[in-house]
């Protein structure tokens, strides 16, 4: 599978309100901090762009990246 097939097959959340986008394509999206998010709607891009390091922090935090030993457990409460 080569890295364009790859990419088709990944799934893609809105990361403002959890839903899973089918084809990110053609949907809304916005790059912050050299990765690009998809949005199921504008409402939900406007909101991410208002407050998009806390929706960052959260998704990196999901992830499990804030808890590792070693890293700085800054910004979850």
């Amino acid at each position: 599978m080569n890295a364009e097939q790859s990419q088709s097959h990944r799934r893609h959340l809105d990361p403002v309100c959890g839903r899973q986008l089918e084809e990110p394509e053609g949907q809304p999206s916005t790059e912050y901090k050299k990765r690009r998010y998809f949005f199921c709607s504008e409402r939900c891009r406007s909101a991410f762009e208002k407050q998009a390091e806390r929706f960052r922090l959260n998704e990196l935090a999901r992830a499990g990246a804030l808890l590792t030993p070693g890293r700085v457990r800054w910004g979850i409460s």
